[in-house]
């Protein structure tokens, strides 16, 4: 993505997240058992599902990976991944706030929601140690890829699991045929969330882009010194991307 289009999606991100919250604060109501607290709704919850969304990208990335063995297709797995972790520790972060202003815990160990979401994201978290604990970059992007299709497909299957569960005390917002929200609040939220999409959207773009860029960087330095460096080692752990993406 040129400069142009990226400083242009940038933009509008901003504008998005600026108009969300701005009607968050400003025209939605505070919610009347929790009050103001309950705010942090707006972010929190468009955050778990941009995580999990992006989680299941990175799995469908991965399967193309493995399909056509175009490097391309596995950094594209990673970014989504390596974002949607970003995501998943601001939604731990601000679902313990959430949970302390509300229940009066940082976090409850028999609410199946919270849980599942740290089982995913510790499922997670063990893709980086797996990936660069193999040498050789080609086995290093297969097996990662087979790690994002299978944890991928988990993430669908826990949700629904969760959903059939009997939840203690977290709140089911969405489980009425109206969603729960009146429509200012609908209204607030879906402006949130288009705001926090075009945020990972976003952030995988620029991540992209930076990658194509050291990749070009990296072709043009070994062409000035005239050495082609051998494939495996150190320059393996390097995030895929940096060294055989086309630009």
């Amino acid at each position: 993505m040129n400069p142009n289009r990226l400083r242009t999606l940038a933009i509008i991100t901003a504008a998005l997240i600026g108009a969300g919250f701005a009607l968050v604060f400003f025209w939605v109501p505070n919610e009347a058992d929790q009050g103001f607290i309950q705010k942090i709704f707006y972010l929190h919850v468009p955050l778990a599902i941009i995580a999990l969304a992006g989680f299941v990208i990175g799995g469908i990335h991965a399967i193309r990976h493995l399909r056509t063995g175009d490097p391309v297709h596995d950094m594209r797995a990673y970014v989504s991944i390596h974002t949607s972790v970003i995501f998943g520790v601001a939604v731990l972060i601000t679902g313990a706030i959430w949970a302390k202003a509300s229940w009066g815990r940082w976090w409850v160990w028999d609410e199946p929601t919270l849980v599942s979401f740290l089982i995913v994201f510790l499922l997670y978290a063990t893709y980086y140690p797996l990936r660069y604990a193999i040498p050789d970059r080609e086995r290093q992007g297969r097996y990662a890829s087979v790690f994002a299709i299978a944890a991928g497909a988990f993430v669908p299957l826990n949700f629904m699991v969760v959903r059939m569960a009997q939840s203690l005390v977290h709140p089911r917002t969405f489980a009425t045929a109206d969603g729960g929200l009146p429509g200012d609040m609908w209204v607030g939220f879906l402006v949130c969330f288009a705001g926090i999409a075009m945020l990972w959207l976003t952030l995988v773009c620029f991540e992209m882009t930076a990658k194509r860029t050291s990749a070009q960087l990296s072709r043009l330095r070994r062409a000035l010194d005239g050495t082609a460096r051998a494939g495996g080692g150190v320059g393996a752990r390097i995030a895929p991307g940096t060294a055989n993406v086309p630009s």
